[in-house]
């Protein structure tokens, strides 16, 4: 399985970008695809993660009202929709797959980041 994530770009606060996560190669039948971003300087935090069904958990409180993760499986393509954005919100961002073993979660198949600047 590949992933590459793709739509980052330079864009005014208050502005909006739509961040596309395709995946390619051997899919799995189903998968759950999670969004994080890594800011320069901090940790890689998690956005959200994106069911097969579509249901959608967000985990980052800042982006919660403002960020839009769904996905279209017949294009195996999950998106993050990013509006009212900050510079807080530059950072490269990062698309995986979420796998849950009995051991724990984990992520694995990382694409290539898109970097996201958010100018004031």
């Amino acid at each position: 399985v590949q992933l590459q994530a793709s739509g980052g770009g330079l864009v005014p606060a208050g502005g909006s970008l739509r961040l596309s996560c395709v995946a390619s190669g051997r899919t799995p039948d189903s998968y759950t695809i999670a969004w994080f971003r890594q800011r320069t300087g901090k940790e890689r935090e998690i956005v959200g993660t994106i069911r097969p069904s579509s249901e959608v958990r967000y985990s980052l409180n800042s982006s919660k009202g403002r960020f839009i993760i769904s996905r279209d499986n017949a294009k195996n393509t999950a998106y993050l929709q990013m509006s009212a954005l900050i510079p807080d919100d530059t950072a490269v961002y990062y698309c995986a797959v979420e796998r849950v073993r009995p051991q724990g979660v984990s992520y694995d198949y990382w694409g290539r980041g898109t970097l996201v600047t958010v100018s004031s």
